[in-house]
């Protein structure tokens, strides 16, 4: 299993406000809470890059109502494959399940 709930949750949450595509973070502190779940259970099963990149576009454009620029959900999704790396060498665990 990857990384703990709480852990990954608080951490996911910070990189989306960080990256707050519709630039309401500030003001609204669950807007993108929506894509936790999804995006977690994507990558503890192993979704690659492309995977999540394509997760995020779809939610930008349907969710959200935006035109994404074609790199934005790419370098969000680069970032978030880094990010879940990171998260579960920390937490001591190789391979996430």
């Amino acid at each position: 299993m990857g990384p703990g709930t709480d852990i990954t949750e608080n951490g996911l949450r910070r990189l989306l406000d960080e990256w707050d595509p519709i630039g309401v973070a500030d003001a609204v502190r669950d807007e993108y809470d929506c894509m936790l779940a999804p995006l977690l259970q994507r990558l503890r099963h192993g979704a690659d890059q492309a995977k999540i990149g394509k997760f995020l576009r779809h939610e930008l454009e349907d969710h959200f109502g935006l035109a994404p620029l074609p790199s934005e959900p790419e370098a969000m999704a680069a970032r978030l494959m880094s990010w879940w790396t990171d998260a579960c060498r920390a937490d001591g665990t190789d391979r996430v399940e």
